[in-house]
């Protein structure tokens, strides 16, 4: 056995959302070293803050020498020109091969490892793909948080937020909100329009509704919101029904209940939620 170990691959995988990034550095199947950092969005973060990031939060332990190859995974990470971003970022910090793949194909191979299925994300923003054991074959647009990402934590602080400040939630629901989060009607329109990481902040007080799922208001808002990312994203997949479906991400876990009992509603058998793409992840990289 020790033999086998000393002649296999060291690599690093890591799977970064807009809010958090998760690093292990792996041999075989076994995690030798498990670590998070702030989300590496190329979108919101230029080369150099995503390399300051990467040197400033990552334990030693994952620069003690060049390693077999980086598998990134990231938001943000579909665009050509944005890839560049992160391998260059990458390449720098740790001068070993690297491979840049998207949050969605993370997802994907975590969920399914070699199935095929419907994978979707519902974390700080959604996506949903058509993945058939290897690679993405269809896949919906998610259109980020001002023109899509139904259902998820973004879209979900975004409509209760309008609500809230146009007097349409519930009065005492909407004081509480205040209350808790100490900011005033100005600093969520700052947080929101003049912060280049508005998404985490409509993610962040979104969860406040967490709290609250026996208010009539807050769960037909969850229902309909997780309805509408099946109507305008499951639903687009030719036969969607035949496929099974499985989940990832903050939202799909917090508000799992809600979702099965939406998903049922479009007849779909959803055969995993889970929090982390990284345990499957691990796995699909050492068979």
């Amino acid at each position: 056995m020790a033999d086998f170990l000393a002649s296999t691959p060291v690599n690093v995988i890591a799977e970064s959302s807009s809010t958090r990034t998760e690093w292990a550095l792996v041999q075989g199947d076994e995690v030798l070293e498990h670590a998070f950092t702030q989300g590496l969005n190329p979108y919101f973060m230029s080369r150099r803050d995503i390399s300051h990031t990467i040197r400033l939060e990552l334990p030693k332990e994952f620069f003690k020498r060049r390693w077999n190859n980086i598998y990134f995974y990231g938001a943000g990470c579909s665009n050509p020109d944005k890839i560049k971003t992160v391998e260059a970022s990458l390449v720098a910090q740790f001068k070993t091969p690297v491979t840049v793949m998207s949050d969605l194909l993370g997802a994907a191979r975590g969920l399914l490892i070699h199935g095929t299925g419907l994978a979707c994300i519902l974390g700080t923003g959604s996506n949903s793909c058509l993945y058939d054991g290897e690679s993405i074959v269809h896949n919906v647009r998610s259109l980020g948080f001002i023109l899509g990402d139904e259902g998820s934590g973004a879209a979900l602080g975004r409509i209760f937020l309008g609500d809230a400040m146009k007097g349409i939630a519930p009065k005492a629901l909407v004081e509480e909100f205040f209350d808790k989060f100490k900011v005033t009607v100005d600093d969520v329109m700052d947080s929101v329009y003049n912060n280049s990481s508005a998404n985490r902040n409509l993610r962040t007080y979104a969860f406040f509704l967490a709290d609250h799922l026996n208010d009539e208001y807050v769960y037909e808002l969850l229902e309909k919101e997780l309805g509408r990312f099946f109507e305008r994203n499951i639903c687009q997949y030719k036969d969607y029904q035949k496929y099974p479906l499985a989940f990832v991400g903050s939202v799909a876990t917090t508000f799992s209940d809600i979702l099965l009992q939406v998903a049922a509603k479009y007849e779909v058998v959803v055969q995993k939620i889970v929090r982390h793409s990284m345990p499957g992840l691990v796995t699909y990289h050492s068979s």
